[in-house]
């Protein structure tokens, strides 16, 4: 027999002993989940406790633990980062073919699918707070204790480690309604429909809920990356993908520990995830590498699975979430599938849809032209390729903190680039490698994932000193150098700021585009991204940009982060670019990214607003006069030193307060 048919028989063996693996693990599940009564989910009465215990601040030095195992630690990292940097370079030419055979879901109406719970899922404590994603309000009494957790981890962690890790949720999943009757449609239902059923009105089949599955899905790593995270919002993530997840297709949970200094990130949580019996792993990051960089470490520890889940560490997966995530790159192994993002108020721990999108609130992933995140409602024509509304859509881009795709294709795309660093752009760098060579980027209605947005208050977890100043803007002018080719003249007009940042080497990169045929920007804004110039047109070139300071004085003009709608007022200069960036351009629009200055409802106070290209074309430069004219009423701009205000005026060559400089700024 030939080396290749040996080959052959031994695959196939092994995949055998692997799917009966499964089913062992399968009958052992109700083992593996967790002992309730280790964190306090049994059936006793919840009591609240006041004040908070707050433990989750102890830090624990890092270093010493490090300098313990340097030998090692060296070693090990040294094989990291060689694999890193040789990543593109073990690329294949051409994708691997697709040889999983897996047909499509079938939609039958009024048929409860194969993967939908039979019963309502249970509570983590009946009646306990925060069940069914109810939201939890507390008293006064916690009011400092609250503000303090948020500071830290930037969720309102009291309530959090008063809700069960393992509480029920609430079912958000899309409902198509028809007019016709049922009597029309009864050849489209199955037998299993009783009459009293049949007598009504069609309102709520075609659900989510009536999808049927192949059950010969790939199996999956779910790796979840955290730093610093607080305690409840990490674990009730792994508690729900435990919980929703049908183990035969749940080969590993991989937690990636990026160099979290907080005690309870240590061995309390190496004890704590025993209890799965090595279903949930974590390893940790000898140094900071940040999100980007440590969900590609991530990939290359998660080696049980067929596809990579990547979720972030304040997640709660959604009921029958996994299946609807999985079959279509079951179907295409180049396609890659995001769910739908629900909210999670990080107050009060409700889930609500997330605003905004069409009518069903569906929205396709985009950006404007600094590359700041948008959403966009779904278009006709995307609407117009499915026949129900709860199939996968197409998607420009995704968020990124969400993801489903097969890992040998994910090593095949480079894995994220090499050179990202910390967060920001890695989520456009991989939907465009996605579909510019070759592959397509799906929103998946019927999988809902709950996500915590953090509050107003957090500190944050500032970059290692290492990285070095404005990481996110670097890897935004790496990915449009990359990948956006004339297009990125538009970036630059949005950022002008950047036009001499350094962004390294990205020879490799543009070897791989060549390497792999990969498509043009200019094909991918006409063919996928085709509807976001209408959202966010193509900017001007800019007259003049820069910080807009008083004329030989120490003020400047700041938005102080206010959008859509909030007044500018006047601060010192800092000379960091940010709120005080702005750019004039030759559409004769004041902006800053996407919004626009303009006068306020007293028509004289400035205030910045949201714009697309034909608004607020309202201001002239005069470089010579350091003079603002606003166009429609032919008054000046102006100042107040002492209210810190700005506003326009009657021009008036003498006043001082109505002289201005732009002077222009570069990030380094």
């Amino acid at each position: 027999m030939s080396y290749m048919g040996i080959w052959s028989l031994g695959m196939l063996w092994a995949f055998s002993h692997f799917q009966d693996q499964l089913t062992k693990d399968d009958k052992e599940a109700n083992r593996l989940l967790p002992n309730k009564g280790d964190h306090g989910l049994g059936n006793e009465k919840f009591k609240p406790v006041v004040p908070w215990p707050h433990v989750e601040g102890v830090e624990v030095d890092l270093e010493s633990i490090r300098r313990k195992n340097k030998a090692k630690n060296e070693l090990n990292q040294h094989g990291v980062d060689n694999k890193q940097q040789n990543i593109l370079q073990r690329q294949y030419l051409t994708f691997k073919p697709q040889t999983f055979v897996y047909p499509d879901p079938v939609l039958r109406p009024g048929v409860l699918g194969n993967f939908e719970p039979k019963e309502p899922e249970p509570h983590g404590v009946v009646g306990g707070p925060g069940e069914e994603a109810k939201p939890y309000v507390l008293g006064p009494d916690y009011k400092e204790s609250v503000q303090a957790s948020i500071k830290e981890f930037g969720f309102n962690m009291v309530a959090s480690d008063m809700i069960s890790l393992d509480r029920s949720v609430n079912d958000l999943r899309q409902e198509e309604k028809l007019s016709a009757n049922i009597s029309s449609a009864q050849g489209l239902l199955s037998n299993s429909i009783n009459d009293s059923v049949k007598t009504n009105t069609i309102d709520s089949f075609y659900r989510c809920k009536y999808w049927h599955y192949d059950e010969n899905l790939l199996t999956s790593s779910v790796v979840i990356v955290f730093h610093n995270e607080g305690w409840s919002t990490l674990m009730r993530t792994v508690h729900s993908v435990i919980k929703r997840t049908p183990r035969k297709y749940l080969a590993e949970i991989v937690l990636i520990d990026d160099f979290s200094n907080k005690a309870h990130l240590q061995e309390r949580l190496d004890d704590y995830i025993k209890q799965w019996n090595g279903l949930v792993k974590v390893f940790r990051n000898e140094r900071r590498e940040g999100l980007i960089q440590a969900r590609s470490i991530g990939a290359q520890k998660a080696k049980l699975g067929q596809v990579l889940v990547y979720l972030d560490a304040h997640c709660e997966v959604g009921i029958n979430w996994y299946a609807p995530l999985i079959a279509p790159i079951s179907k295409d192994r180049t396609t890659c599938t995001v769910p739908l993002i629900d909210y999670i108020d990080g107050n009060d721990y409700s889930i609500e849809p997330q605003q905004g999108g069409d009518e069903d609130g569906f929205a396709r992933g985009a950006w404007d032209w600094s590359l700041l995140w948008k959403r966009i409602p779904l278009s006709h024509k995307e609407k117009s390729k499915r026949k129900h509304k709860t199939e996968p859509y197409r998607s420009p881009a995704m968020a990124g903190g969400l993801f489903a795709i097969e890992r040998d294709f994910f090593f095949e795309l480079g894995l994220y680039d090499p050179g990202l660093q910390i967060w920001g752009g890695e989520n456009f760098e991989i939907s465009y490698k996605i579909w510019q060579c070759g592959g397509k980027l799906l929103f998946v209605p019927c999988s809902r994932v709950g996500h915590i947005y953090r509050l107003q208050g957090w500190q944050g977890n500032p970059p290692p000193v290492y990285v070095g100043s404005s990481p996110t803007l670097k890897n935004y002018v790496r990915v449009v150098e990359v990948w956006w080719d004339e297009y990125k003249d538009y970036f630059y007009a949005s950022r002008p700021e950047t036009k001499a940042l350094p962004y390294g080497d990205i020879s490799e990169l543009k070897r791989f585009r060549e390497d792999h045929n990969c498509k043009s920007f200019k094909w991918f804004m006409e063919e996928i991204a085709y509807d976001i110039t209408s959202y966010y047109p193509l900017p001007p070139k800019n007259v003049d940009w820069g910080e807009i300071r008083g004329f030989e004085t120490s003020y400047c003009i700041d938005s102080m982060g206010h959008t859509n709608g909030g007044f500018v007022e006047l601060g010192p200069c800092h000379r960091m670019g940010g709120n005080q960036l702005f750019r004039i351009n030759e559409a004769n629009q004041l902006m800053q990214y996407d919004q626009c200055l303009t006068k306020g409802p007293d028509g004289s106070k400035i205030m910045i607003t949201h714009c697309n290209q034909n608004e607020f074309k309202e201001w002239q430069f005069f470089k010579n006069l350091h003079r603002f004219t606003h166009i429609p009423s032919g008054k000046c701009l102006d100042r107040s030193e002492v209210l810190h205000q700005v506003f326009i005026s009657e021009c008036d060559s003498s006043k001082a307060t109505q002289k201005w400089e732009m002077n222009n700024i570069l990030s380094v």
